[in-house]
């Protein structure tokens, strides 16, 4: 039985109502930094090169979100504090007694670029800031059994350093991020006072 011309305007007038509709992963991830309502996990940002003090660029530059949400590699406990993600690994993880990151999502740029400012404490005195600059694109590939899945790559494309223990805000305005320092840490220097979020 074909559906009425009533029963289509009745249709669209409760989607544009902000009733539910179709899932559009790729929105909300730029919407929320969520998958699914989850949010994406704070260790990916360890991956992209927080806790790797040794290497001036990340190696891992891609995460596929939808994969690392509820996936076995990010399990550890996560948990909100403020508008800050957070997530610890258990003690007899980690030599130092204590590994944690965390992140504070500041929304998407005008031309789509995700912005997040990350934290990285790896057991010791120093909690590391970091800026990132990322892409989101949904990527089509094939799962183990060979049928297609949607993969929703977060591809970094700058990570400006903010200092061990860095106290400040940053904001988005159309597509620069304002950085303000209210007080620079130990080491590292002074974070820029603005950054153009754009794609190479």
């Amino acid at each position: 039985m074909r559906p009425t011309l009533a029963a289509l305007v009745a249709l669209a007038i409760y989607s544009a109502e902000g009733q539910p509709t179709p899932a559009d992963p790729l929105g909300e991830l730029r919407k929320s930094f969520t998958v699914d309502g989850k949010p994406v996990p704070p260790e990916i940002f360890a991956d992209f090169g927080d806790s790797d003090l040794a290497d001036s660029d990340p190696i891992v530059v891609a995460i596929d979100a939808r994969a690392a949400t509820g996936g076995n590699r990010y399990a550890d406990p996560i948990r909100k504090q403020g508008h800050w993600v957070i997530q610890a690994k258990a003690n007899d993880k980690v030599l130092n007694g204590a590994e944690e990151t965390a992140y504070e999502y500041l929304g998407a740029t005008r031309n789509g670029l995700l912005i997040v400012v990350a934290s990285y404490n790896g057991g010791g005195s120093g909690t590391f800031h970091t800026l990132h600059i990322l892409d989101a694109a949904s990527a089509p590939a094939f799962d183990a059994d060979g049928k297609p899945y949607e993969r929703l790559n977060l591809t970094v494309l700058r990570s400006v350093p903010l200092g061990d223990r860095w106290q400040g805000t940053a904001s988005i305005s159309g597509n620069t991020v304002r950085i303000t320092t209210l007080k620079p840490g130990p080491a590292k220097g002074v974070a820029p006072a603005s950054i153009e979020a754009r794609r190479p």
